[in-house]
């Protein structure tokens, strides 16, 4: 698997691992099972229970294509709607533990999902998914051709996870927490900053460590209090996993 380095917008280089081709075809076969489900499913209680045929069949060609259509309608745009409501993830891509993301930095939006799918019809569709295999093996992000013209890609979720790779802090039942204001932070948010913190600290990167702290200040509205960058970014941790236990 390849390492996918994304450049934020405050130049906070992040470091991701990119979905293999195998956890990309187990997200598009689970995906593609519950799409034949439904469309089974439809077909079952419609068409032979309900004898909608039957009613179908009196009206006219245009007519009948267009409540097929309807009937249809949610395994064509099962992929962009799931991904835009679960932020990059279907269902498949949620049990196989991988997502969509901007490599800008940025959290991909509707208009990037709509051109991943569109360019479905190319990568998947046309000679069975072996554009999609060829582009996603061959790209140093691991990106399909639809991934290339968005640009976004897709990143595993799947680490070994310890307390030092999750957004938890060590903190004692006796902690008093500085800065309320942190819960204006995501989980998303403070994985971020810990990811970012801790490489930086490894490098003994000063001008990161003040970016980051810079960013925090902005986003929070919070001052630090402590005197020391690093000090400050240690409670921040310390007084989000504080407040969201005790939420």
């Amino acid at each position: 698997m390849s390492e996918l380095s994304i450049n934020t917008t405050q130049n906070v280089k992040i470091n991701f691992i990119a979905a293999s081709a195998g956890e990309r075809i187990g997200s598009y076969f689970i995906d593609l099972a519950i799409k034949i489900a439904y469309v089974i499913v439809i077909t079952m209680v419609f068409f032979y229970w309900l004898k909608l045929g039957l009613l179908l069949d009196k009206l006219d060609n245009w007519s009948r294509m267009s409540i097929i259509f309807l009937f249809y309608l949610p395994v064509v745009i099962y992929s962009i709607t799931l991904e835009s409501i679960f932020e990059g993830q279907t269902i498949g891509k949620k049990l196989v533990k991988i997502k969509v993301v901007k490599i800008d930095g940025y959290q991909a939006g509707f208009g990037d999902y709509l051109m991943r799918w569109f360019f479905r019809l190319v990568d998947i569709s046309i000679f069975s998914g072996a554009i999609a295999l060829i582009t996603v093996a061959s790209s140093k992000k691991g990106q399909r051709l639809g991934d290339m013209v968005a640009g976004t890609s897709v990143i595993t979720l799947k680490n070994k996870i310890n307390i030092s790779h999750t957004i938890l802090e060590e903190i004692g039942t006796a902690y008093i927490p500085t800065y309320p204001l942190v819960i204006k932070l995501s989980d998303n948010d403070m994985r971020i900053v810990k990811e970012t913190f801790q490489k930086a600290e490894l490098k003994n990167d000063y001008e990161t460590i003040t970016k980051l702290v810079a960013k925090v200040e902005s986003v929070t509205g919070i001052k630090n209090q402590s005197g020391n960058q690093r000090d400050f970014l240690r409670t921040i941790l310390k007084d989000y996993n504080f407040y969201t236990q005790n939420m």
